[in-house]
Parts: C-alpha cells; sequence; structure tokens
C-alpha cells in the first residue's frame, strides 16, 4: 500500500474555528502531559483567516473583575504565565495598566461654559485626557487587576506555539454542516467548502497551513465530492463564537456587531483604560471605551444588533457613520488623539449567550458523544481564551476540567445537541 494510503490511527481531533478560543484550545492540548503527537494530532479548520473576526478587532483588556468568576482568575493568570514564558512584552503587548470611569458632559450649553469643574485632577500621568469636559471621574482597577495584549498578534504568536509540535495542521474551509451517526447520538464529522481566494492563500502560508488538496491526501479521514469535503473527527470541537448557531442551530449563541478605531495618537500615551459616560443632550449619553495601546488607542462603541451575522468575517459590514462618531468624540476627549492618525475603521461580532440565567460562556461537552462547545464569551473572549482552552484540553484528554469548577458553564444545561428532525 503506498505511504500516502496508510491509514493514520493516531486520535482526531478537529478543533472549527482558528480565533483565540480555538487556537488556545489547540495550544493547551499540545501542552497538556496525556498529549503526544505519536497517538494524537489535531486539525483547526477556518473559513477566512485565523483571528478574522473579534480575535483579531477587539479590545484586548483583561480583567480579573471580568465575569464569569468560574474562570477569570484562572485565565488571567495564565495570560501571565504566558507572557512570562514568551516575552509577551514584546512579542504580543502584554502589559498591565490602570481603569478609570470618566463622566462628561459634551452638550452645548456645557462646551459654552468651558470651566473645570472644582476638585477635579485626574491622575498626573492621565495628561492626555481634557478635564475641561468631564464632570468627574473615579479608579476602577489598578495595575494588580488590569492588564491588555493586542488581541491579533496573541492569536497568531499562540497558533505558531501550537503548530510547533508538529501535530496541529491548519485547514482553511468553511464549515458548513455537522454529520451525525445513524442513531444521532455521536457526531461523526465537519462537512466543510474549501477556501480558495489568493488572501486565504497567503494567510494561511503565514502560518504553514495545509491547502485543502494536501489535507485530503495525506489525512485517510477526508473525504470529497465536487463541491465539499469532509472531515472526520474522534472529537470535534465548535469554537466558532457568534456563528455556533450556524453548525448548532439549537445552540443559543448569537451575534453582537461592535465598531471600532484604532489611532495613532499625536504622541505617546499613559497607560490607562478609560470607560466614559458622555452626555450629549438631556437624556441622550454616549459610552466609548477607550484603551491606550503601547503604540495605538484603540476605541470602540456600543454594540448593535441591527444586522444578522453574516456568513464569513469578510461579509462583516463596517457603517461609516458608526466609526466617525467614534473618531468625533475621542478628538473632543483628548487632543492627542484629535491630533493623531486613524489608522482602522472595523467591526466585529462578539458572541452573546442567549440565557437569562447565564451570561455564558458554554464551555465543554454536549449531549452529543464526541461533541464539544466553547463558545459564547460576549465581549471577554480574549481575557478568558487561555483558561478555556485549559479545560477544554482536561475535558478532552481526562474527560474532567481539573483546573477550574466550570460545571455552570456547561452547555447541557443550556441546550440538546443534535440531528434536526428530518436530517
Amino acid at each position: 500500500m503506498p505511504s500516502s494510503q496508510v491509514q493514520d490511527r493516531r486520535q482526531h481531533i478537529v478543533i472549527v474555528g482558528a480565533g483565540i478560543v480555538g487556537v488556545c484550545t489547540a495550544y493547551y492540548i499540545t501542552r497538556h502531559p496525556n498529549f503526544s503527537p505519536k497517538t494524537h494530532r489535531i486539525t483547526i479548520l477556518e473559513s477566512t483567516r485565523p483571528a478574522s473576526g473579534a480575535s483579531g478587532k477587539a479590545g484586548g483588556l483583561l480583567a480579573l473583575w471580568a465575569f464569569p468568576s468560574q474562570l477569570v482568575p484562572l485565565s488571567f493568570r495564565l495570560h501571565e504565565e504566558l507572557a512570562d514564558e514568551y516575552n509577551g512584552e514584546d512579542e504580543w503587548a502584554y502589559r498591565r495598566l490602570q481603569t478609570v470611569s470618566l463622566e462628561g458632559n459634551l452638550s452645548k450649553s456645557a462646551r459654552v461654559s468651558k470651566k473645570k469643574p472644582a476638585n477635579l485632577e485626574l491622575p498626573e500621568d492621565l495628561d492626555w485626557v481634557r478635564e475641561d469636559v468631564l464632570e468627574s471621574w473615579s479608579s476602577l482597577s489598578g495595575k494588580d487587576s488590569t492588564a491588555q495584549v493586542h488581541p491579533y498578534k496573541f492569536t497568531m504568536f499562540m497558533l505558531r506555539r501550537a503548530q510547533e509540535c508538529g501535530a496541529v495542521q491548519l485547514v482553511m474551509g468553511k464549515a458548513t454542516k455537522i454529520t451525525y451517526s445513524n442513531k444521532g447520538n455521536a457526531v461523526e464529522s465537519v462537512v466543510y467548502t474549501p477556501a480558495g481566494t489568493a488572501a486565504s492563500a497567503a494567510s494561511a502560508a503565514s502560518v504553514g497551513v495545509a491547502s485543502s488538496a494536501d489535507s485530503v491526501s495525506s489525512v485517510s479521514t477526508a473525504s470529497s465530492d465536487s463541491q465539499s469535503k469532509v472531515l472526520r473527527g474522534d472529537k470535534i470541537i465548535i469554537t466558532v463564537g457568534p456563528w455556533t448557531s450556524r453548525l448548532l442551530p439549537t445552540c443559543p449563541v448569537s451575534g453582537l456587531r461592535a465598531h471600532s478605531i484604532t489611532i495613532t495618537p499625536s504622541r505617546p500615551v499613559s497607560a490607562y483604560a478609560l470607560f466614559t459616560e458622555l452626555k450629549l443632550a438631556k437624556g441622550k449619553y454616549i459610552s466609548p471605551e477607550i484603551y491606550a495601546r503601547k503604540d495605538e488607542v484603540y476605541i470602540c462603541g456600543e454594540g448593535d444588533n441591527y444586522v444578522e451575522v453574516p456568513e464569513t468575517t469578510d461579509d462583516v459590514e463596517v457603517l461609516k457613520e458608526r466609526c466617525d462618531e467614534l473618531v468625533k468624540y475621542a478628538g473632543i476627549i483628548s487632543k492627542e488623539l484629535l491630533g493623531g492618525k486613524i489608522t482602522r475603521r472595523q467591526a466585529c461580532y462578539l458572541p452573546v449567550v442567549d440565557v437569562p440565567s447565564t451570561s455564558g460562556p458554554l464551555i465543554g461537552p454536549t449531549n452529543t458523544q464526541n461533541l464539544y462547545v466553547a463558545s459564547g464569551h460576549s465581549c471577554w473572549g480574549i481575557n478568558n481564551a487561555p483558561g478555556t482552552g485549559k479545560v477544554m484540553a482536561e475535558i478532552l484528554l481526562e474527560g474532567e476540567a481539573k483546573s477550574a469548577d466550570i460545571s455552570s458553564l456547561d452547555p447541557r444545561r443550556y441546550f440538546v445537541s443534535g440531528p434536526l428532525p428530518g436530517e
């Protein structure tokens, strides 16, 4: 039998989605003591490019006061450990920072008076915020409990580290369907449409991805027809964030669109995250969040659900007026931002859990044998990705989470998986 047709008997773990949660899951699987490249292999299936959604466009704020409390302490600690091990300060701009709340009045009457409120003295190093538009401020947290990363750089770095073992393959293709056993109680495969764009190929080459043709010829469990390919796996993990319900229709995860911009300020600014509430007129407020990074400032606005989640991250609609609004108010708050250079106008979808009794995420096994979910992280996906990856690796290779009690995040508490009637 030709070597290319020799059956690969290693346990095959398929991760759908190369965002930060999927990548961290792959990374921590490869670092688990029960993992061996001789007995396990991992395929990450990605529709467009790694970190092309919120994993590349989020703010990257890390906080011990984030949610859920079951996962945050573990994940915050893992972020620090990863930064120490891999020089995160240089590789993905990890650093500690201060967080403050600012309340301001940008109404016409307030702009006319231009009086600085009495007893309003910002921290000395927060010298890039205009005091004359503020009414009050308060400290939310210090460097002991707040940090940040550059999400795209962090995701891509972790992907490269996961691939170092030689048993992690990235395949470019859009997952379209999950297939089940005849009885419907076990998952069998992921059906996907191969990605064929030049952009996908270029992105794939940068992280050592196998082409669709390579994945079929080198993996005996992949088969194809003229339109799609089938990727069989012993265990399949869905980490596609707001696209989760496209593959698992009963899973209560949807998408909330968030716009953001980045600005290179006119001069370097100090490390702060600003949560603002700015009065525009009677009963009308805007609340942009502003995160100072090492070489740029990230500003995001409130989310909206005006447009449903599109087919892929490449199809996300960016509203110019929403970005212009962020530019306008950032420039009012800070002269350094007003005089800075706008480098990005973008939007992404945050995965939110539509269940009143939980804020998510959903992490762990489903009712379907060998099918797992790690999704619904809302605005804290970057914060909680290492913790999610860690416990998912334990669940997959030991049968249960050991590093954190995530029983309240068990997907089986919130939906029943499996084929729909008639499938």
